[in-house]
């Protein structure tokens, strides 16, 4: 799978985790350069407290684009060390 955004391959790998829908990609397979640290945080109540990156392409920014879990509750370890994707960023095999 592919995680793509301004014309931009963001992450690349065998091997996501689908969850709700959402592909998570292992964090070593994202290409760093595109990814800044956010100070946003989301609470799922059955995953734990989410944070984010904005990616960075081209002079673009999408603010909040990617997101993980940096501690994840028991029912959540299928997607520890993972980084997942939305607001206009394509996922495609």
């Amino acid at each position: 799978m592919k995680a793509i955004w301004n014309d931009v391959v963001l992450a690349e790998s065998e091997d996501t985790k689908v969850v709700e829908n959402n592909h998570y990609f292992p964090a070593d397979s994202i290409k760093s350069q595109y990814f800044k640290k956010s100070n946003t945080h989301t609470t799922c109540p059955w995953k734990g407290v989410a944070s984010y990156y904005s990616i960075v392409v081209n002079g673009r920014t999408n603010e909040d684009a990617a997101w993980y879990y940096p501690e994840v509750s028991d029912l959540a370890r299928d997607i520890k060390g993972r980084i997942a994707f939305w607001k206009g960023v394509k996922i495609e095999p």
